[in-house]
């Protein structure tokens, strides 16, 4: 029965893997896709691969300058093979589809018959947040969720081994993973009982999470951690920010007591909230640093399942389930039953629906920015809209027409520029794109080479 269950948990992590990479990929061909944050990165892996230094022309600054998430280093070695930013999305939908198998291993390993087991590994893939990351471009800490489930796993089987390689892998991955951690540390020390996993969980995550955001981010940015800005009302730096909770915890209290922090918890434990019970809580002390930074932060989209700022207490939600259907508590306790909560949320909550509506707003110009495109045919610089950005960052020099304030002056520093005026990037940013097309056809130095549908190609003579 066991070999049974174990085949059928890897081939619902493949299909789903498959699907993932799919929607992924389809949602990026169809220019949905947006420089922040997929632009950004893709650009930061094809210059590592390139031996260059990883500068974000976006951004502005060197790529470890953005979360310290030194992965990208290793991740670079798939573009040394062939450089395509498909790379990323099939490296996400791997590693979000992979959190099956160690969910599905915890839930043996505390006792569950192989049923629930299969209903857990259920539970993981159909829960929204999972599959709504997988449409927001691409981000590194996907990486981090399937080794924080392999890592709870390595601690209770006592395989210091694996749990100190995948601890590190996991700071790599985004430096506000220290948090979760260090609290996963706690955890393990005082109610798992895994005194020197714990420890350890402990040490690294408190020092990485000093190094990354005192030496490395400043370092390589010129500036703070750039999550900063969303508790401003705390402070300027992490440092300051963290003394004010500690010595005027009231600061908080206003931002915590609202009617988008209730909203935000209903919506991130509707899909989960038949299998809690007081018994399988203990868990949820790893997920506070991650659930307290986004109840206090003054940035909406920390507090949805669409964005990736929930993926870490996705765990440890998962363990109070474990837990509770171990301890014969909790709301439900059928394989069927468990499978149809999850689905009814899933159809709920998910952003499948995108395929059926939001994501053919840009159909009109489909083919006409398909074919701009295919006309930008050297590495030169490149000055674009915000949704175009990600199908041409393979180049030392790409900027936004959205994030900068563009004259001819700096015109003159691209050699190709490709706007869009139907479809111009996050804003309405029509004016200011007509603006910069009537400049360029001023110009003595551009060659408008490509005009169909509102798009726009000029090419430096």
């Amino acid at each position: 029965m066991r070999s049974s269950a174990n085949k059928t948990v890897i081939w619902m992590t493949g299909i789903s893997a498959l699907i993932l990479f799919i929607c992924s990929s389809l949602r990026h061909e169809l220019f949905q896709s947006n420089s922040f944050d997929l632009g950004i990165f893709d650009q930061a892996a094809y210059l590592i691969s390139q031996g260059k230094p990883p500068i974000s022309t976006i951004m502005g600054y060197h790529i470890l300058g953005d979360h310290a998430a030194w992965i990208w280093y290793p991740l670079a070695l798939l573009y040394k093979i062939y450089p395509s930013v498909y790379w990323l999305f099939a490296v996400q939908a791997i590693a979000l589809a992979l959190g099956a198998l160690p969910t599905w291993m915890l839930a043996h390993q505390a006792g569950l018959k192989d049923s629930q087991a299969i209903a857990m590994a259920t539970v993981y893939l159909l829960y929204p947040l999972v599959f709504n990351i997988n449409l927001f471009d691409f981000h590194p800490e996907v990486i981090a969720l399937p080794l924080i489930l392999a890592a709870v796993l390595a601690a209770r089987l006592k395989q210091i081994g694996w749990f100190c390689l995948e601890i590190l892998l996991v700071l790599g991955c985004k430096a506000v993973l220290s948090f979760t951690v260090t609290a996963m540390g706690c955890w393990l020390l005082f109610f798992e009982k895994r005194r020197l996993h714990g420890a350890i969980a402990i040490f690294l995550g408190v020092a990485w999470l000093l190094i990354a955001t005192q030496l490395i981010i400043p370092n390589f940015s010129g500036a703070e951690a750039a999550a900063v800005g969303r508790y401003s009302y705390l402070g300027n730096s992490v440092l300051e920010i963290g003394k004010n909770i500690i010595s005027q915890p009231g600061l908080i209290l206003g931002k915590v007591f609202v009617l988008s922090n209730l909203e935000y918890l209903l919506l991130l434990l509707a899909p989960v909230i038949w299998g809690f019970s007081f018994v399988g809580m203990k868990p949820l002390v790893a997920a506070i640093p991650c659930l307290a930074l986004n109840l206090i932060a003054d940035y909406q989209p920390q507090k949805d399942l669409v964005h990736q700022y929930s993926l870490p207490a996705l765990p440890f939600i998962l363990l109070v389930l474990i837990s509770s259907l171990a301890a014969r508590k909790g709301l439900i306790q059928h394989k069927r039953a468990i499978i149809i909560w999850s689905l009814i949320a899933f159809l709920s909550l998910a952003k499948y629906t995108h395929f059926f509506g939001k994501y053919f707003q840009h159909l009109d110009t489909w083919q006409a920015t398909r074919e701009a495109i295919a006309l930008v045919t050297t590495q030169g610089s490149v000055i674009t809209t915000e949704k175009i950005a990600s199908h041409l960052s393979h180049r030392e020099l790409i900027q936004t027409t959205s994030a900068n304030e563009v004259n001819i002056d700096n015109l003159n520093t691209f050699n190709y520029v490709l706007l869009n005026l139907r479809h111009p990037g996050w804003i309405n940013f029509t004016d200011a794109n007509n603006s910069i097309i009537n400049q360029l056809k001023k110009s003595s130095i551009f060659d408008l080479k490509y005009k169909c549908d509102d798009v726009y190609l000029f090419i430096k003579k």
